[in-house]
């Protein structure tokens, strides 16, 4: 399947070189998205897991399918129009959280990222880019269920999809929830 970039150029040659933080030592490839923005959404996770950072593709891996797999079934978009991310590029050691000094280091690729994009709507996965787009340390407990709005742009956050992996249906439920807020707000192109 042919997909655009998520970032323009000279963005993704910045990400894939970057040697800014550690992390870098330890990537096989850094992630920077997938997807043009036609939709108006933009999905955003927190890092690049074992399976993107062998692929460079942002939730290909179980977490990532079943989240696709509710992303096209909620929104009845085609795999096509997803633009998919992650606030840090590179795979945290043993999918431990991005430490402070790794998600402000990456940080401005993603202010860069969103310029480009130009989203109407966020749905952010998770605490990490919960967090880091809505400028808090609430929880994602807290957090969900709800929209929010920053500089004209709504935020949706949800659960990550790994939490309903884990055998919790209530979370795929709550996830299915939150998506369904982002469909008044899609650019469906004809």
């Amino acid at each position: 399947m042919a997909q655009l970039q998520a970032a323009p150029p000279s963005l993704t040659l910045e990400i894939r070189s970057c040697t800014k933080c550690s992390l870098h030592e330890g990537r096989d490839h850094p992630v920077v998205g997938i997807g043009d923005g036609r939709s108006g959404l933009l999905v955003l996770g927190e890092a690049p897991g074992a399976e993107e950072d062998r692929t460079g593709v942002p939730f290909v891996g179980r977490s990532g399918r079943l989240l696709r797999s509710i992303l096209l079934q909620e929104l009845g978009l085609e795999e096509e129009a997803l633009t998919i991310s992650n606030v840090v590029r590179c795979r945290p050691p043993k999918n431990r959280t991005p430490t402070k000094v790794e998600l402000a280091t990456c940080w401005p690729y993603m202010e860069r990222q969103l310029a480009y994009l130009q989203p109407r709507a966020i749905l952010t996965v998770g605490n990490t880019p919960s967090r880091a787009l809505l400028g808090t340390t609430e929880g994602i407990t807290t957090l969900r269920g709800r929209t929010y709005d920053r500089n004209g742009i709504v935020i949706v956050p949800t659960f990550h999809p790994a939490a309903a992996l884990r055998g919790r249906p209530e979370m795929e439920a709550a996830i299915r929830h939150d998506v369904r807020l982002l469909l008044p707000l899609l650019k469906f192109p004809s």
